[in-house]
């Protein structure tokens, strides 16, 4: 069978890895490269990325946009993978609401965040959780970070329920343990439901199980149409083989100039080309489309 391209938004759910969420959609399109662009924690669920085809050269674009997601965070004990999954390895009293509040102010916007030690984070060319596993402590540098918005959306029974605005690489994990010690205690997650990927949002995506390619796969189009920051342009007829194979192209290559930033470029009769960033009138490729099946 061909290879399909093509964009889904799935729905994975608690108690798989990120890998096994995608066995359904490989089951469906044998001989189709299918990857996905932000791993979330097995006992987590919510929105995944799915590209399939050369839309997985989409990867490094997709990856960096910005996640939101709804965190269960209990206060008076933290785990060692910072998960219900981890042995608990220290407890301390449970905060009020009023001490959460004031705490979690002091973590919205640029901050530097240590990874979890269960982490995929490489520490000496060797996977945090890796050394984790074998019982070792390794010293993980922080990271910088943005939180955009922390909205406490209840508390009860020692657990707050967080809904987080935030940059790519960010740990929610980390942050419920930071949480917890800011408030004098400690804190791990006990659900991490990730509610949206740049405008992508989990209401619209379908379970593995129920996935129909005819009805849930996207085009180019339609995922750059999601992508704020992404220009969709024309070259002009004839220029499409320069553009194929990575060659030099300009203003003047385009039926409309393109501003700095990314540019999709499709030909006139609406193929997509390639992704191209423009920066100070020099255009440098992200990505070529090679033909179907290449």
């Amino acid at each position: 069978m061909r290879s399909v391209d093509g964009f889904l938004l799935l729905k994975k759910p608690a108690e798989l890895t990120s890998f096994q969420a995608l066995g359904p959609i490989k089951k469906i399109l044998p001989g189709t490269k299918v990857g996905h662009t932000g791993t979330l924690d097995r006992f987590a669920e919510g929105l995944l990325l799915v590209v399939c085809g050369r839309m997985t050269r989409l990867t490094p674009v997709l990856t960096g946009l910005d996640k939101e997601y709804v965190a269960d965070v209990r206060f008076g004990k933290e785990t060692t993978t910072l998960d219900p999954e981890g042995d608990t390895v220290a407890e301390g009293p449970v905060p009020d609401l009023e001490t959460i509040e004031r705490a979690v102010e002091g973590f919205v916007g640029s901050i530097e965040q240590v990874p979890p030690q269960y982490s995929a984070i490489h520490v000496g060319g060797v996977r945090a959780y890796r050394s984790a596993r074998r019982g070792e402590t390794v010293t993980i540098a922080p990271r910088p970070v943005t939180i955009r918005r922390i909205e406490i959306e209840g508390f009860e029974d020692a657990t707050a329920r967080l809904r987080v605005e935030c940059s790519s690489g960010t740990y929610i994990r980390a942050l419920a343990r930071d949480l917890g010690r800011s408030c004098g205690s400690y804190a791990s997650l006990t659900k991490l439901v990730r509610t949206r990927v740049g405008a992508f949002e989990l209401a619209e995506a379908v379970a593995p199980e129920d996935f129909r390619p005819e009805r849930d796969l996207y085009d180019w189009h339609s995922c750059f149409s999601r992508l704020p920051e992404v220009q969709e342009l024309r070259i002009s007829a004839g220029r499409e083989a320069t553009v194929r194979r990575g060659g030099r192209i300009d203003e003047r290559d385009f039926l409309a100039p393109p501003a700095d930033g990314r540019v999709a470029v499709y030909d006139e009769q609406g193929q997509f080309l390639a992704l191209v960033l423009k920066q100070e009138g020099k255009y440098r490729y992200e990505m070529v489309a090679a033909p179907p099946g290449h």
